[in-house]
């Protein structure tokens, strides 16, 4: 009797109300998570940490162009402006249109004032001598020396 008593009763409650496959589903959540956890931080940090690093790299490389390929461009225009007259008045415009942007643009990268960029069409011409004076004063050399030339 006492051994029949004893099953039906507190046996049964020291068991649980749970069926078997519940508590091994939570055996295998208890045992596999920690695993599946540390599995993605090993695979995740190091892309996170990659991506953190490219935008902080973004951040410092100035978005348009170089110096030096402004300047080139500069010389370049320079050399067409004051090279031999354009055969159309339309070509004529369209390389003071370029050389001017590139005057501004110049001034923008090494912060010298463009008297260029306020100027009206009457005023140009006198704005870009003093644009590019004020450049030359800057340190750029729009018409460097030939390379054949001895320097003293």
């Amino acid at each position: 009797m006492g051994y029949k008593g004893l099953t039906s009763g507190k046996l049964r409650a020291m068991t649980g109300d749970r069926p078997a496959i519940v508590g091994l589903l939570l055996y295998l959540l208890v045992a596999v998570t920690p695993t599946v956890l540390f599995w993605m931080l090993l695979r995740a940090l190091p892309a996170a940490v990659t991506s953190l690093l490219d935008r902080r790299r973004q951040r410092r490389m100035p978005c348009g162009p170089s110096l030096e390929s402004v300047v080139g461009n500069l010389r370049r225009l320079r050399r067409e402006v004051r090279g031999k007259p354009q055969a159309t008045q339309v070509r004529r415009v369209a390389l003071l249109a370029a050389y001017d942007d590139t005057l501004i643009d110049a001034c923008k990268l090494v912060q010298v004032d463009a008297p260029l960029a306020a100027a009206t069409a009457a005023d140009r011409p006198f704005a870009r001598l003093l644009t590019e004076a004020a450049l030359e004063a800057a340190g750029i050399a729009l018409d460097p020396p030939s390379r054949g030339a001895a320097t003293t």
